[in-house]
């Protein structure tokens, strides 16, 4: 038998929680518009979206400003 985990106090499964932490001034227009795609507009914004590839790949082509939180 297995003992089952309680998700009382976790995330919901499928979601992850994306930080805005660092500025997009002197950065190229491109990263600007992919901080912005995300729904993000102020610093230590954040902001929960799906767990999948697409989101995972936007947080790691942007380290320098964005990080998953837990």
């Amino acid at each position: 038998m297995t003992a089952k985990k309680s998700k009382s106090s976790e995330q919901p499964a499928g979601k992850i929680k994306i930080q805005y932490y660092r500025s997009t001034i002197s950065t190229p227009k491109t990263h600007k518009q992919m901080v912005r795609s995300v729904g993000l507009t102020k610093l230590n914004q954040i902001v929960e979206r799906p767990d999948n590839g697409s989101t995972r790949g936007l947080v790691a082509k942007l380290p320098h400003l964005l990080r998953i939180v837990e």
